[in-house]
């Protein structure tokens, strides 16, 4: 069972400022920060985690399960709006089941970042 999962990002104010936009449909906040580190959660349990460091490489790939396809085409669309770039639009990913709904973007440090719903419609 996982816990938390931390990144590294090269530009604190911009990853901070995206991920909070992006995670925002998921139902995520920015619940603790301390110096360049940030942690986001749902539920008062900050889960994913942030801090500043300018070596990023290489990418990483994280995906964030959602209870609703609303919320993947929501994460998108934010996280679009919010500087990320397009890796996959919200759709059924049938090579991995019939009900895998999911979008991918890339963070601004180029981390592969997914929503996916695996419930039926």
């Amino acid at each position: 069972m996982i816990d938390h999962v931390g990144i590294d990002v090269s530009d604190y104010s911009c990853v901070k400022t995206f991920y909070t936009s992006a995670l925002a449909p998921l139902g995520y906040t920015l619940l603790v920060e301390y110096g360049e580190t940030a942690g986001f959660g749902a539920d008062g349990k900050a889960d994913f985690w942030i801090s500043q460091n300018r070596a990023t490489s290489p990418a990483i790939h994280i995906a964030f399960q959602c209870e609703r396809r609303e919320q993947v085409d929501g994460f998108h669309a934010a996280a679009l709006k919010a500087g990320g770039k397009d890796n996959g639009a919200p759709g059924i990913r049938e090579d991995y089941s019939p009900t895998y709904y999911a979008a991918f973007v890339l963070d601004p440090d180029g981390h592969n970042i997914e929503a996916v719903c695996h419930k039926p419609v």
